[in-house]
């Protein structure tokens, strides 16, 4: 059984610029710490483990990202960036009140339109962007 989905976890390069881009995207920072040791070695399956992560949250307090970002052991290939098509590449999804206004501020922190801000219907408006490390970030904006 399971009671809900408890985060997501996205390893970034620059955590300090990670935390300012979901920040600016109206998430919550809800903590940060240091990582090391053997349940973290255990739990990873990487020896030597030291990392910092940071747990940014919804507003409501229902979503939840992890970003880390590993000192040791020092990672031997750089996540693809890879099309929006290709299988088992992540995306994130966040409704916004205005996703022409939310991609400006984004843009200040490095975002780049993927494709175009589409609408579909009467029902949103919704677009794809790259964020800190190539994350791929949705928009959506409900027009209700």
């Amino acid at each position: 059984m399971i009671y809900r989905m408890d985060h997501v976890g996205v390893v970034v390069e620059d955590l300090a610029a990670a935390i300012a881009f979901f920040i600016e995207l109206g998430l919550e920072l809800e903590g940060e710490t240091a990582v090391e040791g053997e349940w973290v070695d255990q739990v990873v399956g990487l020896d030597g483990v030291k990392a910092d992560i940071a747990v940014v949250r919804t507003p409501d307090g229902h979503g939840r990202v992890e970003l880390s970002t590993f000192h040791t052991p020092v990672a031997t290939t750089n996540a693809p960036k890879a099309p929006v098509n290709t299988p088992g590449i992540p995306r994130l999804t966040f409704v916004v009140d205005a996703v022409d206004d939310t991609l400006d501020r984004l843009r200040a922190h490095g975002a780049e339109l993927v494709g175009e801000v589409a609408r579909y219907g009467d029902i949103c408006r919704y677009c794809y962007l790259r964020g800190p490390d190539g994350i791929i970030i949705g928009l959506v904006e409900e027009l209700n």
